[in-house]
């Protein structure tokens, strides 16, 4: 008898490690961990992102692409770019199917649109994103800390709904609709924006001679805000995919200027001084120990044996 489609599924998403990086915005997974996700996509791994928003509310920040049409289309580009990375990446991609909050400006800043990812109810995208877990029945899970990476209302909503759903996955009661039960065995929050990473490239550039982007940042950094690397748990060697990343965040060209800060430090300054990319491990269900390298450390263990 022919195997079924659900079956055959099961055989693929059985046959080696997954894991999956929940994000807030388009251009969200290509700055955020994707060296990461393109290293374990080359070692053989499943990875999905799942993208809660279609970043409609998002601005033109490249110059090149500032143009009429751009922004009565911003919608569809932005689908069309998540595309382009996700294949550049090499992951498997889903969206969750909420609208962009936009970032409030002002003092006070002004109400959230109605409708939007921050202010629907907690349990409509956690309902959708575990669905989507069971589907995948990743082994890691990523996302952001309780501070959203920076205070966006869709990063905090992000970290919200990922905590929930990860919680409520492997639960047979709750949302039983959704699927069977799945249970990931690990939870990371990433981090990036770290005063110690600029600083290192801050140095290295004008030990060089090269103009440096963050003297400015550097000064302006607030000696109360505390470095997020007290925090790493998990540095993963990435260098050797940093291209990939770069072109991945280029392929968002409505966000990212490709004269940016962003493509500042050169590829090989970069590999030599930060090869690696950092997490912090918050929930576990295998041993492992602390400082790690690898997403994967104990979880590779379980899953062979």
């Amino acid at each position: 008898m022919a195997p079924t489609d659900d079956e055959e599924r099961a055989d693929r998403v059985d046959a080696g490690l997954r894991l999956m990086a929940v994000h807030a915005h388009p251009d969200d997974e290509s700055s955020k961990g994707a060296a990461t996700m393109a290293r374990y996509v080359a070692e053989g791994h499943e990875v999905m992102v799942v993208t809660c928003t279609g970043g409609e509310a998002g601005s033109v920040l490249n110059p090149a692409m500032d143009r009429p049409e751009v922004h009565e289309n911003m919608a569809k580009l932005r689908r069309e770019e998540m595309a382009r990375a996700a294949k550049i990446l090499g992951v498997q991609h889903r969206w969750l199917g909420f609208v962009d909050s936009g970032l409030p400006e002002g003092d006070p800043p002004p109400p959230l649109p109605e409708g939007c990812f921050a202010k629907v109810p907690l349990e409509e995208p956690v309902a959708k994103l575990v669905r989507v877990m069971r589907e995948f029945r990743p082994h890691v899970v990523t996302t952001y800390d309780e501070n959203g990476g920076y205070p966006h209302p869709d990063h905090i909503r992000c970290h919200e709904v990922t905590m929930a759903a990860y919680d409520a996955v492997a639960d047979p009661e709750r949302y039983p609709e959704a699927g069977e039960p799945w249970q990931p065995l690990k939870l990371y929050y990433g981090h990036g924006f770290s005063r110690a990473k600029f600083e290192a490239f801050h140095e290295a550039l004008t030990s060089r001679g090269l103009p440096s982007p963050y003297e400015e940042w550097l000064k302006n950094w607030s000696s109360d805000r505390p470095d997020v690397m007290e925090r790493v748990t998990t540095r993963v060697p990435c260098a050797d995919y940093f291209e990939v990343r770069d072109d991945a965040l280029r392929a968002h060209a409505t966000q990212i200027d490709p004269n940016s800060r962003w493509f500042a430090v050169p590829l090989d300054v970069q590999r030599e001084v930060w090869p690696t990319e950092e997490y912090e491990l918050v929930r576990s269900l295998v041993d492992t120990t602390l400082p790690e390298d690898d997403l994967f450390a104990g979880v590779r263990e379980r899953v062979t044996t």
